[in-house]
């Protein structure tokens, strides 16, 4: 019961400042806005706008997970230089409770986020499936709580390097999106292409969301993106729980 007092004491720390400015929510939504705008007509061409908004916003909400995610661990390098984390350390609270607590509270923003983007392209064409929706949206949960944690991870580890956190973060991110086929069909691509993507665990989760916003619940694709989203929610939490057992005062 102490770990889980922990956990929401951790979790309300780092809600206030988000609840006292949101504004950072609404401008978090400006790219993939953007993208929707500027993308989907490129991919309606021969189709229509709800089939290319169905097939594309599930890809976005993933990007938004995934970047929004995988910086996160920027706000703890200030703190780490500025030795509020320290203070935090020192004190009698569970350090995995801290990373946790973290963690969990980047889902709330970026659930808000997604939620914003579904009711901004449903006047547009886009069909709703409540329930497979919102099962979408606990898996990329689930996923972005494990890349939270891998992102606090790195940067206690880059904690004398800001800037490796940035190169490093950046430098996995993108590859995993681009390959992942958010944003084109990979199936369209090369052989070589499309056998790598086989590769990249972002492609499966993608692919899950993408048969969930089409309406889809039990089906071997939307299994795979479960097996995703939980296998990268207990390697990330356990590596980040690891990581700040370790950091120093």
């Amino acid at each position: 019961m102490t770990f889980f007092r922990d956990v929401a004491t951790s979790f309300t720390r780092e809600m206030k400042p988000t609840l006292a400015d949101p504004s950072w929510m609404a401008f978090g939504l400006v790219q993939p806005i953007l993208y929707l705008a500027f993308f989907v007509p490129l991919l309606d061409v021969g189709g229509s706008t709800a089939d290319a908004l169905q097939w594309f916003v599930p890809g976005m909400i993933v990007m938004l997970t995934l970047f929004g995610t995988a910086m996160v661990g920027w706000s703890l390098t200030e703190e780490l230089m500025s030795g509020v984390l320290e203070r935090f350390l020192a004190t009698p609270m569970s350090r995995p409770a801290l990373i946790f607590g973290r963690s969990l509270k980047e889902m709330f923003p970026l659930a808000l986020q997604a939620l914003a983007l579904i009711l901004l392209a449903w006047p547009f064409g886009l069909q709703l499936h409540p329930i497979q929706m919102l099962f979408g949206l606990a898996l990329l949960a689930l996923f972005g709580a494990g890349v939270a944690a891998l992102s606090y991870a790195l940067a206690i580890a880059a904690r004398h390097n800001t800037s490796l956190f940035y190169m490093v973060s950046q430098s996995v991110a993108l590859p995993l999106m681009l390959l992942g086929g958010v944003l084109l069909p990979i199936e369209n691509g090369p052989g070589w292409l499309y056998i790598a993507s086989r590769f990249n665990p972002l492609t499966y989760l993608v692919e899950a969301e993408r048969a969930l916003f089409a309406g889809e619940l039990f089906t071997t694709t939307v299994l795979w993106g479960v097996l995703i989203a939980a296998g990268t929610a207990v390697v990330g939490l356990s590596i980040g729980a690891k990581a700040i057992r370790k950091a120093s005062l």
